[in-house]
């Protein structure tokens, strides 16, 4: 990743150095990298806090329409839990750790820029749910996404069972998690797991510039709408998504006002007039 200016978010929500996630941005856009590539970007307490934090200082981010969350590496995305460190958890600190978990998730999911997963290589169990709270998945084809927590004892805990089954239909996510089934980057397209696939043409040492390149492409076009409309049409699909219909219709009506008075408004119906590409300022 390049062109942009280079931040790096260490635990606790501070803008220093570490070694947990990078954060660059290119306004419209930012990438957050999950940065352990020696434990295969698993997701021990300090990452966790990390990504919670910085999906909690975009909240207010005007500037930014899209964020875009990817692995460091080549061959891993995120390959879940941080095994090594629960192993030496009690009880209580496991409770601890599956409540920051789900906190990061919904942090994650409650972002109000439109967030992409751009899944670079193989992502286990929290690796999958990380994408799942995630709006639009982008996939590597040799990557591969597994929920893995039935063969280890226990079940997806950073809301796969909910998620999943949201989004691919209850039958296929009982296939997925009862199974502990790996799918690949052609079968995730198929079901609806992911929306677009990538295929790796050269052999990139450092990044997947294919996937890379399309997942900037792909958020550059997001990022060309008018940034309220953008959040507000999100704000509908998820408030809504399980109401009845009066409610969700309730729902979208509501977002839909918000934006009568805007300015972006405005600029979008000039446009159209004067045959141009709008200039929205999200205002």
């Amino acid at each position: 990743m390049s062109g942009g200016s280079s931040k790096v978010l260490e635990a606790g929500g501070n803008m220093s150095m570490s070694d947990y996630l990078v954060i660059e941005e290119e306004a419209p856009i930012a990438w957050f990298k999950l940065n352990r590539p020696k434990v295969m970007n698993s997701l021990n307490t300090e990452l966790l806090k990390a990504i919670r934090s910085a999906a909690e200082s975009m909240r207010d981010r005007r500037d930014i329409r899209v964020v875009i969350l990817t692995g460091a590496g080549t061959k891993v995305f995120c390959a879940g839990a941080d095994l090594t460190e629960r192993k030496g958890m009690s009880e209580g600190q496991v409770l601890d750790y599956l409540n920051l978990i789900q906190q990061t998730m919904m942090a994650v999911e409650g972002m109000p820029q439109v967030v992409i997963a751009a899944v670079n290589g193989s992502a286990f169990g929290g690796g999958t749910e990380l994408a799942l709270a995630c709006d639009l998945r982008i996939m590597d084809e040799e990557a591969v996404m597994r929920l893995t927590e039935v063969r280890l004892g226990i079940i997806p805990g950073a809301g796969g069972t909910q998620r999943l089954t949201r989004l691919i239909g209850k039958s296929r996510a009982k296939e997925m998690i009862l199974t502990a089934k790996p799918v690949n980057g052609k079968e995730a397209k198929d079901i609806g797991l992911v929306h677009k696939v990538v295929t790796k043409i050269t052999d990139d040492a450092d990044e997947h510039k294919e996937l890379i390149a399309a997942a900037r492409t792909w958020a550059r076009e997001i990022a060309g709408a008018a940034p309220l409309s953008l959040r507000a049409a999100k704000q509908a699909i998820d408030e809504g998504f399980d109401c009845d219909l009066s409610a969700g219709l309730a729902i979208e009506t509501r977002a839909y006002l918000q934006l009568l008075n805007t300015r972006d408004r405005l600029e979008g119906l000039a446009a159209f007039a004067e045959k141009r590409e709008p200039v929205y300022t999200g205002q």
